[in-house]
């Protein structure tokens, strides 16, 4: 699962006489998972060209795009292919009847016919074992042991592996490890870039160290939606798209260009251009097989993104998490991901919504009672009569907020419902017939209005869906649910609490304050909750057909009575894929969106990410002059501080039509149910039930509007890229030029002097305190993906090398520059450190010197000085984003260790992967109860022999002040420990052993 360089150093020094030790190592990377998997070729017709192959066994073979009759090739230009070296292809290709007979399970592979006569290839029959604990398992588990019975080769995966999930009741409680194989790897850029730049960091390490570095490649499909980057500098505008286009180009010229070079020098790697969607619904609606048909041999779907949104294909009935850049590069290089068999909680729907209530009021409240039970590191699976009443785009919006609620997944299995939506969105009737019956002759699809086998689930809730009321969440956190008819009162105690996750602390004679300024010579003003940003955005929300035309007519309902937003809220909408676009113009109602000032502004992940772009400098001085707590209201699924805007303290979720609703009132200091949104041209009042459209209105309008053409026409041009891209020229060499004075691109530290000898593990003695942190510190705190500050150590890197304020760009948008994304480690202007005594900023204390200093250059104190940092937090320490620079940025800063009372799942494991200590306080402690200050010292007493180190262990935590206390190391799974022995490089990430 985990990468060291071991197995570099191993590939390097078995390039010309390969050692036993070798062979073994390349016997496990050719081994058949017929997996990942039996991933072959469902590549395009490349007229005979070398191509892109979806597996290891079928490097040159070709076949139509699997569902869609298009081909499928890299969009980097429109002549490119996308090639297999014969090197690996010699290395990897293999048939069925070698892969069967290599298998100990080959008894139960079986013939899947074909209505018609013939047969659709064969599978691993999970009935065919005859064992009845299979019939109790979760969908979701069956996934997990059909993987590891078609991969069961005796070395990668064992006959054990198998018998530990079959056995799930009974094993998931003793947190056993298993390996797992998905059948493909995605990215998006900010995630992809630092991907793609290790890779090319790899080659160089293979190619000074003297072997072959053509050995770097993604063994699996990897799929690189670019969809990040475009930022909402334009808005209100019909020319919004195209600017914000231009704008996305210039700044992101030099990304754009590493990232095609990455397509035609690694194989195995699709990039999708800018402007063609968001990565998760590009995904939902194209990418997702549900079913692989692989050279014959058929199998689940399944993913793992670095995108922690990757669970948005469950709603689909694909197995699908994020994961962090460690674990994902090592599936790229087709390693067994080592998990802890998960629990999984049954989530049981019944009953119907009401009218008038959305998928989003339904996710919010799922994610209030899933963060109240607790799934951290655990499935949701949902079932029951009520999942068969909502559609595939409503459970793909439940799946997409997994994180927010801290599953690592949020499951609904395959059912007709899902057959519909593969239909709508340009499946083949073939290729859905197929996904059926494999599907049931594997038991893995449901029959909603048929008795259910009763399934074992390791706890469960249950829900009425009748019970679902209209709500928003907020102002700082997605779990933070408020039910629509209690906003004005809950707004107002958060302007009474003090600073907090609910709280703002304003002094009742300031809570009324009216700051008036001049809107381009229009008379304006604000107040404590007035609406600034109103944006209709993210994944989450933007595949569901019924929210998006839902928001459409509102705008049609305000126009029609004379409303209009005001002109000083910056109002955007920001599709996941041109399909929303298509739908939005044959209803005719996109036009009355545009009134109300929410065109479209491009596609891809905008004001979600932070990609907000600036507010007009006279909204942004009355702000910051009068100390507003401006608000944002947003249909994303984060809305952590600082995240979506630096001058947005309260940032609330909500569906598109609230989004609309909110910025016609102007304010979120309102009862909806009590006071009128505005004045009409009548003169009258309009409330808030005069412009909310009906459950019927929307179904009628969405039945009427959403056809199969649009999705194949809008993926059919996917695939040819835009004027832009395509004119972009790029090397064709298969090592990377780096450029020195690249702002962008830079050569990281992370392999230079790299010796073929691994260093030992150290210890942590005497380390200074960095930070002090509470609880719910997210990855947002710790590595801002938004603007950079024009006062922080990144901006005056960026000064000193030329560039001016306004081509900044964001630090997601710079993170192949390990240089600028140190600079931004814990750089969150909202930062709350307990060194600074409640001072809100992204400053530390200098503990030796005493000096109040940003973060980086503190940590370069304490590196100069030649002395270890750690960092003490509370409860929920790195939740958010699936960031890999939340961990290689404190990495390079120095530190360490990181003492928790808990952590977010895929932040841990990328902590373990940059070679810091994950310790959790025991049970009932922490900083706090231990008395500690953070002016202390620290000692960690860790085994000095790696074989010593066990997952889960105790370690004794000594402090200079004579404090002594006991943590659990948390290494989670036996392939974490070997990993902590190559700490000073464990970014080699992709060759686990």
């Amino acid at each position: 699962m985990y990468v060291t360089t071991a197995l570099l150093r191993r590939t390097a020094s078995n390039s010309s006489n390969t050692s036993t030790t070798g062979k073994r190592l390349l016997s496990s990377l050719s081994k058949k998972p017929v997996s990942n998997s039996a991933s072959s070729s469902i590549s395009g017709n490349f007229n005979q060209t070398p191509q892109r192959s979806l597996s290891f066994y079928s490097a040159l073979r070709s076949a139509q795009r699997w569902s869609h009759g298009v081909d499928w090739k890299s969009p980097a230009s429109l002549g490119a292919q996308i090639r297999i070296a014969s090197s690996t292809a010699s290395l990897f290709q293999r048939n069925i009847a070698t892969m069967a007979s290599e298998n100990a399970f080959n008894r139960i592979l079986t013939s899947l016919p074909k209505p018609s006569g013939g047969e659709f290839g064969k599978f691993y029959c999970l009935p065919a074992l005859n064992d009845p604990r299979i019939d109790k398992l979760p969908y979701s588990i069956r996934i997990l042991l059909e993987s590891a019975i078609r991969n069961c080769d005796g070395f990668q995966v064992k006959k054990e592996d198998v018998e530990k999930i079959i056995d799930w009741e009974n094993s998931s409680p003793k947190q056993v490890e298993i390996p797992f194989k998905p059948a493909r790897v995605l990215l998006q850029d900010f995630t992809g870039v630092p991907a793609v730049v290790d890779l090319a960091c790899m080659r160089d390490a293979m190619n000074k160290l003297g072997s072959d570095s053509n050995k770097i490649n993604p063994l699996v499909p990897v799929d690189l939606v670019i969809d990040h980057s475009v930022q909402v500098d334009v808005a209100r505008s019909e020319n919004a798209v195209q600017a914000n286009m231009e704008l996305e180009f210039q700044r992101n010229k030099e990304r754009f260009a590493f990232l095609k070079w990455g397509s035609n020098a690694f194989h195995n790697m699709l990039v999708v251009p800018p402007g063609s969607g968001i990565v998760h619904q590009v995904n939902l609606e194209y990418l997702g097989r549900v079913v692989f048909n692989t050279d014959g041999m058929l199998y689940p779907d399944s993913v793992v993104g670095t995108d922690s949104h990757t669970t948005m294909i469950d709603g689909l009935g694909v197995a699908g998490w994020g994961v962090g850049g460690i674990e994902a590069e090592a599936a790229m290089l087709g390693q067994p991901m080592s998990m802890v068999l998960p629990g999984v909680v049954g989530f049981k729907l019944s009953g119907k919504l009401k009218n008038g209530v959305t998928a989003t009021d339904l996710v919010l409240t799922v994610t209030q009672m899933l963060r109240k039970h607790g799934v951290v590191g655990k499935f949701v699976e949902f079932y029951g009569d009520g999942v068969g009443e909502i559609s595939l785009a409503d459970r793909a919006t439940i799946a997409n907020m997994s994180p927010e609620y801290g599953a690592t997944m949020g499951f609904f299995p395959v059912d007709h419902v899902t057959l519909q939506y593969l239909k709508l969105t340009g499946r083949s009737d073939e290729t859905v017939a197929m996904i059926e019956k494999y599907l049931r002759a594997n038991n893995m699809f449901v029959e909603y209005s048929e008795p259910q086998q009763e399934r074992v689930y390791s706890s469960y809730l249950d829900l009425n869906l009748e019970d679902v009321e209209p709500c928003i969440s907020g102002p700082k956190r997605p779990h933070d649910r408020v039910p629509l008819r209690e906003m004005k009162v809950d707004w107002h105690s958060c302007l009474d609490n003090k600073v907090g996750f609910k709280g703002f602390a304003v002094p009742k004679e300031a809570q009324e304050k009216v700051a008036k300024f001049s809107f381009h010579g229009q008379p304006a003003e604000l107040k404590h909750g007035s609406v600034v940003i109103a944006a209709i955005t993210s994944c989450t929300n933007t595949s569901n057909p019924s929210v998006m035309l839902g928001a459409a007519l509102v705008a049609k309902k305000a126009c029609e009575l004379g409303l209009q937003v005001k002109p000083w809220i910056k109002t955007s909408l920001a599709p996941g894929s041109g399909v929303v676009t298509k739908y939005l113009q044959k209803s005719g109602l996109q036009k009355y969106l545009n009134e109300q000032g929410f065109h479209i502004v491009g596609y891809g992940c905008t004001t979600c990410i932070g990609n907000s772009g600036e507010l007009d400098e006279s909204v942004a001085a009355a702000i910051s002059e009068n100390d507003i707590v401006a608000a944002a209201v947003l249909s994303g699924n984060r809305n952590f501080e600082g995240r979506v805007h630096p001058l947005t303290r309260a940032n609330y979720l909500a569906s598109p039509p609230l989004v609309v609703a909110y910025a016609l009132a102007g304010t979120v200091d309102i009862d909806f149910n009590k006071e009128p949104i505005a004045v009409g041209k009548d003169g009258k009042d309009v409330y808030f039930k005069d412009i909310w459209p009906s459950t019927e209105e929307i179904a009628e309008v969405v039945q009427s509007s959403v056809l199969p053409d649009m999705f194949k026409s809008t993926y059919e041009a996917i695939t040819k890229g835009n004027a832009m891209w395509n004119q972009l020229s790029v090397p064709t060499s298969k090592l990377y030029s780096w450029d020195p004075n690249s702002t962008y691109i830079h050569e990281p530290p992370y392999f230079k002097n790299m010796t073929m000898d691994p260093p030992g593990p150290n210890g942590v003695k005497d380390a200074y305190c960095l930070l002090n942190f509470g609880d719910s510190i997210t990855t947002d705190h710790i590595s801002p993906a938004g603007s950079i500050h024009k006062d922080s150590p990144a901006a005056k890197y960026l000064v000193d090398h030329g560039v001016d304020r306004k081509d900044f760009n964001s630090y997601g948008s710079r993170r192949g520059n390990n240089e600028i994304m140190a600079r931004g480690t814990f750089a969150n202007i909202r930062l709350v450190n307990k060194l600074l005594n409640g001072e809100v900023a992204p400053k530390t204390l200098h503990i030796p010197s005493g000096e109040k200093l940003p973060v980086f250059d503190a940590a370069m104190r304490y590196k100069s000085a030649g002395v270890d940092t750690i960092v003490l937090a509370g409860a929920e320490y790195g939740s958010g984003s699936s960031r890999d620079w939340a961990a290689k940025g404190p990495m390079l800063l120095g530190v360490k260790a990181v003492i928790a009372k808990s952590f977010e799942r895929i932040h841990r494991s990328n902590l373990v992967g940059m070679g810091i200590v994950p310790l959790c306080f025991k049970s009932g402690e922490d900083a706090d109860t231990l008395g500690l200050t953070g002016h202390e010292r620290f000692t960690i007493d860790l085994p000095s022999n790696i074989n010593e180190i066990r997952p889960g262990q105790d370690v004794t935590v000594q402090t200079d002040t004579g404090k002594s206390f006991t943590c659990t190391v948390r290494f989670d799974t036996e392939v974490s420990c070997p990993l902590f022995s190559y700490l000073f490089i464990p970014f080699l990430r992709g060759f686990g052993l």
